[in-house]
């Protein structure tokens, strides 16, 4: 099971690929999961929104977490596997929390009650709930997905709690971070990748950034300089990326990472699911691998 000392680096939040008829395509998930262990990342996100997870059944988050193990397995990796259980509903977080314990996750990733908007002490239940199951927690707070933001003093609380390991931070600024950061907080994770270089030099220990599936080496270029105390080359390989990242969410992902892995031939399709519909020829023609 992950420690909060392994929270550090480079998680990449995995996409879902389907085949042309929308159905899963373990071999192409089997050959991407390969290639990115193989890149040197620090952990894999099963079932999270780069994921489809709105669109993925439990039955077939069991079988990517199974493919992705055995995949891992053949080439002798340790890649540790977080699984996204966390749903509006405490009830279903929890049962989902222990079916992935169950599956031989290293973690789950929890996010904030969504949609329903639920009281900050409801919040906290939640989570403490999940947390309950045994099984380290990754807090995820995206209010621009959830509708609801939570109060620092509020995360504080949060992640003080017995189980929670640390903070998928998506707040789309830096108050947060700084302010659990200074109090000595456990972990943090950029979730926002434009954000990545600006929230490493105010202490996050790393990023869960979904535009690393493409060519993470890159990402692990900067958060290595960075971690070496090469701020400065850091910084100069951060700025060469932010473009590619900006365009990589003008439109929802996954659409363009699809696209661009397909192009890359590690799946076979950058087929996804509805409602979310294919990148447009207009920002393909912005992005040159």
């Amino acid at each position: 099971m992950l420690t909060e000392q392994q929270i550090k680096g480079i998680y990449i939040p995995v996409i879902t690929p389907f085949t042309e008829d929308r159905e899963l395509d373990l071999p192409s998930f089997q050959n991407y999961i390969k290639v990115m262990a193989n890149s040197g990342i620090h952990g894999l996100v099963i079932n999270g929104t780069t994921g489809e997870s709105p669109t993925v059944t439990w039955d077939e988050v069991e079988q990517l977490v199974k493919a992705a193990k055995e995949t891992l397995s053949s080439i002798n990796s340790s890649v540790p596997i977080m699984v996204g259980t966390g749903t509006n509903d405490t009830a279903s977080t929890v049962a989902r929390t222990k079916k992935a314990a169950a599956l031989g996750a290293d973690a789950v990733l929890v996010v904030t009650p969504y949609y329903n908007r639920p009281t900050e002490e409801g919040i906290y239940e939640h989570f403490r709930m999940a947390a309950s199951v045994g099984i380290p927690v990754m807090v995820y707070e995206i209010p621009a997905r959830t509708g609801v933001r939570v109060s620092i003093e509020m995360m504080k609380k949060i992640m003080n709690i017995d189980g929670v390991i640390g903070l998928k931070d998506s707040t789309n600024n830096l108050d947060l971070m700084t302010e659990l950061v200074r109090c000595g907080s456990k972990p943090i994770l950029c979730g926002d990748d434009t954000f990545f270089y600006d929230m490493l030099t105010k202490g996050a220990a790393g990023g869960m950034m979904a535009s690393a599936s493409i060519n993470p080496e890159r990402f692990l270029e900067v958060y290595n300089r960075f971690a070496a105390g090469e701020k400065e080359e850091a910084y100069r390989l951060y700025v060469q990326l932010l473009p590619f990242i900006k365009h990589l969410f003008e439109e929802p992902a996954p659409a363009m990472l699809k696209h661009l892995l397909a192009k890359q031939g590690i799946i076979a399709s950058a087929q996804l699911r509805l409602p979310l519909m294919p990148a447009s020829e207009q920002l393909k023609a912005k992005i040159a691998l």
